[in-house]
């Protein structure tokens, strides 16, 4: 088989599992944002700062392959070893959870250092209106730093699709997944992962030139409202 072969055979396959991989990062995106939303509030908290401390150096420290595995094999053997429950996470909902948790710790710091590009005045200028701390927060200052993460907040979920490829190892049939098997039926390694490789870089292209258009936008509007 040629590459046209190839390509007239599987495409569709491809496409298919591009979907899914799209699909998988969509979903986890909005657990990912608040995850890392009430990760970085409680990191600027005096009570609940252990929670994002032991949070993000639990996920930070150790690589995502191990979490993916802990989270499907391990999880599971723990409840049935005490609960006697026979219970198993599917391959995408473990993937949602590992990548929700994973992306979620750097959402953290992102936020984290939004809020804290604020200029200290707004927050202080809502407190003498009489505003509690909470709704000077929710108020005021988290949509300014959400309008200053925007850009970077995109440049996590690119990432974040691309780890969508070490769920593969629990088989979710994703891209580098379909690839896998697609190489095991063909034995054309070269030709698929060209192929596997030209659709991650025409997704990843897309968000990245969308990234960088929205990072314009908000200067541009940034610069109107000066």
């Amino acid at each position: 088989m040629n590459f046209i072969d190839i390509l007239k055979d599987y495409w569709p396959m491809l496409l298919e599992a591009a979907f899914m991989t799209i699909k998988l990062t969509i979903i986890t995106l909005p657990f990912a944002l608040i995850l890392g939303l009430l990760a970085c509030l409680c990191g600027m908290t005096k009570h609940f700062k252990f929670i994002n401390v032991i949070y993000l150096n639990i996920v930070r420290g150790t690589p995502i392959l191990v979490q993916v595995f802990f989270i499907y094999f391990g999880i599971p053997s723990v409840m049935k070893e005490l609960f006697n429950m026979p219970f198993k996470f599917t391959a995408i909902t473990a993937g949602v959870i590992t990548l929700s948790l994973n992306a979620g710790a750097y959402l953290s710091e992102i936020f984290r250092s939004g809020i804290q590009a604020v200029n200290k005045g707004q927050m202080e200028a809502a407190r003498s209106l009489g505003l509690p701390y909470h709704k000077a927060m929710t108020k005021v200052i988290l949509p300014q730093a959400f309008r200053i993460v925007v850009p970077s907040v995109v440049n996590q979920f690119i990432i974040t699709l691309k780890d969508t490829s070490i769920i593969s190892v629990i088989g979710l049939t994703e891209l580098t997944f379909q690839g896998k098997q697609i190489v095991a039926t063909t034995y054309k390694a070269f030709y698929v992962w060209i192929m596997v490789g030209i659709i991650y870089f025409v997704i990843i292209y897309l968000l990245t030139k969308l990234s960088k258009f929205m990072e314009r936008r908000l200067s541009n509007d940034k610069g109107k409202g000066k």
